[in-house]
């Protein structure tokens, strides 16, 4: 990372530089890069001592500025709150790649739905029924005479729950547990 120094009314001296270098080592490792550069502007002024950074990273620009009776702080309150920054840009772009990712999966299996049905898709809940006790062919014939796509029924050799629904090839489907 390049890294440039200008003191106003103060002059630089290497213990400055070595400080502000140790606190934006840490931005060295929220992002991942050789380009980055900073520009770190030190200012006195009577008592108040004013630390500012400006960090370029690829089209991102952050900036840290901070005013306090000594320079080491405020250079250090300057760093902690570009790292913020920098913390925050990083949650950011994370999130949006792992939401693109997800809509992808989403929308894969989707061919010939149009956007609008599905941002309309929601749960409509149905009326309760008594889930009755009957033979397969009983359901299948129950199934027949309704317009309903499916019957779940309660199998009266097994006692359990099955779900019997017509097939697209006319033939009946029967799920059991």
């Amino acid at each position: 990372m390049k890294v440039e120094f200008t003191g106003r009314h103060v002059e630089v001296s290497a213990a400055i530089k070595k400080h502000a270098q140790e606190h934006l080592e840490k931005l060295e490792k929220v992002f991942d890069f050789d380009n980055g550069k900073a520009h770190v502007i030190l200012e006195v002024e009577k008592h108040r001592h004013r630390a500012e950074i400006l960090f370029r990273w690829r089209d991102q620009e952050l900036a840290g500025k901070a005013e306090t009776d000594d320079m080491y702080t405020s250079l250090t309150q300057a760093a902690d709150k570009l790292e913020r920054q920098a913390l925050k840009l990083k949650e950011k772009k994370t999130n949006l790649k792992r939401q693109s990712q997800a809509e992808e999966v989403v929308k894969a299996p989707e061919d010939n739905i149009s956007e609008d049905v599905v941002s309309e898709t929601k749960i409509v809940r149905s009326s309760r029924y008594a889930v009755k006790p009957l033979t397969p062919e009983e359901a299948m014939q129950e199934l027949k005479g309704s317009d309903d796509q499916f019957l779940v029924f309660r199998d009266a050799k097994t006692e359990r729950i099955a779900v019997i629904y017509k097939r697209k090839d006319g033939n009946f489907g029967l799920i059991e547990p």
